[in-house]
This record gives structure tokens, C-alpha cells and sequence, in this order.
């Protein structure tokens, strides 16, 4: 058990916001394709780490799509050892559109500013921070800590964690259970609750590529074989399709607690249930599941011809699927279904859908955590509609929670700011998040 005496130092305080900061100002844009350089980012933490009397390592697949992973050693070598991760790169942000430039790492009010400071350089910099107070303070937690920096997050993870679980599985020995992104941050409901979900599974990833053979021809003939055509009428049955509601145990948890939140019987047992009513009770909260009660797919591109007057005799698009942990087979049947006999589709890229126990010792010790520093809040479960880099960790048997702590203040769209324009994270929200992660690291 952590001592609850201790206390995060005032350097620990301040390093959060600088190392915040200074990870911004490293411009690590995964542009997909492989046209991102983690290294620069990759080497500031590995240094950060070292001066904490670590030895971190330093791996590529590909040069300058770098990944550090380290290990701190526990006081019980019995324990099983626990993963602490965050990804190094960003998506691309256009200046133009910015108050500020996006990788000035600029501190204004309170507030840091830039791509990365919510997704998730601030998480990076929590964990250096945490490490290294540690180092100050003499301090060991229980089990085992490996903490990994990871490239290609924002693509494929074939850089990054993929290659990591695939080709260094030895550096992750005895790793159960992980921590990430995306969990742990405060949702104002706008009734005065304050909410903490904690992710504690993801949809499955199931990017489409979508392939319509016909005839081509002269645009001014007549064509039944329109290649574009037959395309776009695939497309428009796939945007307009209505998943049926599938609840999974997570799911099924989170619409419990919230609705046990505002004295509402979710009823999720019983053979009268609706989930589309029982979210439209919960008002606000019910953002943070509505995008997991079901598979979906939504068109995002279409390419096909070359020259106004003629027809093309292939034309292709891009869909991105999302699938419930279990939903595989329904979310390929209905594809097959929906796209016909005169459209192929393929995986682009597929990942596994994950789902982690809510009522673990491990999630217990995440609520615990939060509460003792938000006792107002209110911890859930929840599923990301999304995926990390937990699906490729996975596949070494950890399984694994969305948990990088932020105090938030009412107005901040946290989630809006996700691949968004002006991302911030206030420093009081990096605070409170070093003193969340390390009660409970310690404490697990």
C-alpha cells in the first residue's frame, strides 16, 4: 500500500509543465505513410530518464521512428509487473487556423498550448515526472514499472507499439496490466456533476478500402455498369445503415453508473430495455457512451476517374469501421451485405476490440485515486469509441485501462480538443494529474 503521507514535491510540479512544453516545441507530425521523425522526442525523454538513474533503450524499425521503453524494479519480484505508456507523435495541425503556432509549446494563463497537450504529450511528461520524483524521494512501488514512449500511434503503430509487442516482447516481461490515454480527465455534465470516466475498453479498429468494378465508357452512353455509380450506392447504404445496440459488460457498466448518478433505473437487464431512451435520460453524460452501444462505419473518401467525360471502370472509397469487443463477425456479415456483389472491400488496416474488468482491483485503485484528489467527482467506466496503443500490448496478455488523470475546469471541451485546433491543458490539470498517477502507481 502507497504511503499516504507522501507527497508530490514542488519540482515535480513545475517539471510537468516544462516537460509539457518542451515536448510540444518537438514537432513530431505523423503525416501517415511513415512521414514522421519520433527521434527528437524519443531521446528528450530517454535523457529525462537517465538523469532519473534509469537505463532506458532506444528501438526503431524504421530510422527515426524511435521508441524508448525502461523499467523501474519493484520492491516484490513476485508481483506482476505493470505497463505505463504514452506515444510520442501528433497529427498535423495548420498554423493558420491556430491563436497560437501549434508547436510553440506556449504557456499563457494557466494554460499550455499546442498539438500534443491533450494527445498525449502531457501524459508523457506526467510520467517523467512522476519517475523522477521518485528518484529524489528514494522511492520504489510494489511491482515492477516498465514505461515505454511509443511511435506511430496516430497510423498504423507498425513504428511503434506493434513492433515493440512483436519484436521485443522480452522488455515487457511479466506486464498484466497497462496504462494509457484517454481516461481519468473531469466531464462537467452541466448540472453540477463532476464526471471521471475511465476507459476500461476500445472499439475495434476496422479501416475499409472500397472497390467498384464496371465498365468504363464514354460519359456521354448509357452505362449499367457504373463503376462510380455502383460505388456510390454502397456508400450511401453504409453511411445510412442503423447498427443495432449491442451492449458489452463495460458498456452495460457505465450506463449503470451514470444512471444510478441521477436516481434513474437503467434497467440494462431488462427485455423492455432501449438504450437510445435510457441516453436521452441521461442528458449530457450520455456522450461519453453513446458512441459504444454499436458498430458503425462512416464513409470518409471517395476517388474514381480522371476526365469529366469518361466513365471509369473503377472507383474506390475509404470507411472507417469501429467494432464492439465481439461485434467482428456481425460488423464483416453486414459489410459483406451492405456493399453488394458488384463492390470488394478489404481491411486497410484491423484492430482488435479490447475490454478490461471494472471490477478489478487495478480499476478499484484508479477510482480510489481520483477520489482522493476530486472527491466531488464521480468515477465510471466507460469504452473509447477509438483505439491506442493498448490493442497491440494486448497481444502480450496485458490488458489495458485508459488513465491519464486531468482536473478540469467547466467549459473545457477536453474531448473536442482531440485532434482539434487550439489544444491546451491547463497547468492545474497537469498537477492534479502527477499527484493522481503517482498515488496510484504506488498504490498498485
Amino acid at each position: 500500500m502507497a504511503d499516504q503521507a507522501f507527497q508530490v514535491d514542488e519540482q515535480a510540479l513545475d517539471e510537468v509543465v516544462t516537460f509539457t512544453s518542451e515536448l510540444i516545441r518537438i514537432d513530431t507530425t505523423n503525416r501517415g505513410g511513415g512521414d514522421c521523425q519520433e527521434r527528437p522526442a524519443a531521446e528528450y525523454a530517454a535523457a529525462k530518464l537517465a538523469e532519473a538513474g534509469l537505463e532506458p533503450t532506444l528501438l526503431e524499425r524504421t530510422k527515426g521512428r524511435t521508441n524508448v521503453v525502461a523499467r523501474i524494479a519493484g520492491t516484490d519480484p513476485s508481483a506482476d509487473a505493470m505497463l505505463v505508456h504514452g506515444h510520442l507523435d501528433v497529427v498535423p495541425a495548420e498554423a493558420a487556423d491556430w491563436s497560437v503556432h501549434p508547436f510553440s509549446g506556449e504557456i499563457r494563463d494557466g494554460v499550455v498550448w499546442g498539438r500534443g497537450a491533450v494527445d498525449m504529450k502531457n501524459m508523457d511528461a506526467m510520467i517523467l515526472a512522476v519517475v523522477r520524483q521518485w528518484a529524489r524521494a528514494g522511492v520504489r512501488p510494489r511491482r515492477d514499472i516498465v514505461v515505454a514512449f511509443t511511435a506511430d500511434e496516430e497510423a498504423s503503430a507498425e513504428d511503434g507499439s506493434g513492433f515493440l509487442a512483436d519484436q521485443h516482447a522480452g522488455l515487457f516481461e511479466g506486464c498484466t496490466e497497462g496504462i494509457s490515454e484517454s481516461g481519468a480527465f473531469t466531464f462537467h455534465d452541466g448540472y453540477g456533476k463532476q464526471i471521471y470516466p475511465i476507459a476500461a475498453g476500445e472499439r475495434g479498429t476496422g479501416w475499409l478500402r472500397l472497390t467498384a468494378h464496371g465498365k468504363a465508357g464514354h460519359g456521354s452512353k448509357v452505362n449499367h455498369a457504373n463503376a462510380v455509380t455502383r460505388l456510390a450506392a454502397a456508400v450511401t447504404r453504409i453511411g445510412e445503415h442503423e447498427w443495432p445496440v449491442r451492449l458489452t459488460p463495460t458498456v452495460a457498466a457505465a450506463l449503470t453508473e451514470l444512471a444510478a448518478l441521477y436516481g434513474i433505473d437503467a434497467g440494462v437487464d431488462s427485455p423492455d430495455f432501449s438504450a437510445d431512451d435510457l441516453l436521452t435520460k441521461l442528458g449530457p453524460a450520455a456522450e461519453l457512451v453513446a458512441p459504444t452501444v454499436r458498430n458503425s462505419a462512416n464513409p470518409t473518401m471517395m476517388s474514381a476517374g480522371y476526365k469529366i467525360n469518361v466513365i471509369p471502370g473503377e472507383a474506390t472509397a475509404h470507411i472507417d469501421g469501429r467494432y464492439l469487443p465481439g461485434g467482428e463477425d456481425e460488423f464483416r456479415d453486414t459489410l459483406d451485405r451492405l456493399t453488394g456483389p458488384d463492390v470488394e472491400w478489404e481491411f486497410e488496416h484491423r484492430e482488435v476490440a479490447l475490454q478490461a474488468p471494472v471490477d478489478s482491483p487495478t480499476f478499484a485503485r484508479m477510482r480510489s485515486a481520483v477520489e482522493e484528489f476530486a472527491p466531488e467527482g464521480h468515477v465510471v467506466p466507460y469504452c473509447m469509441s477509438g483505439g491506442t496503443d493498448a490493442k497491440q500490448f494486448s497481444r502480450l496478455g496485458i490488458t489495458g485501462y485508459g488513465f491519464a488523470p486531468l482536473k478540469l475546469p467547466e467549459g473545457f471541451d477536453y474531448q473536442a480538443l482531440f485532434h482539434g485546433v487550439d489544444e491546451r491543458v491547463p497547468v492545474e490539470a497537469l498537477h492534479f494529474g502527477v499527484r493522481v498517477l503517482d498515488r496510484f502507481l504506488r498504490s498498485a
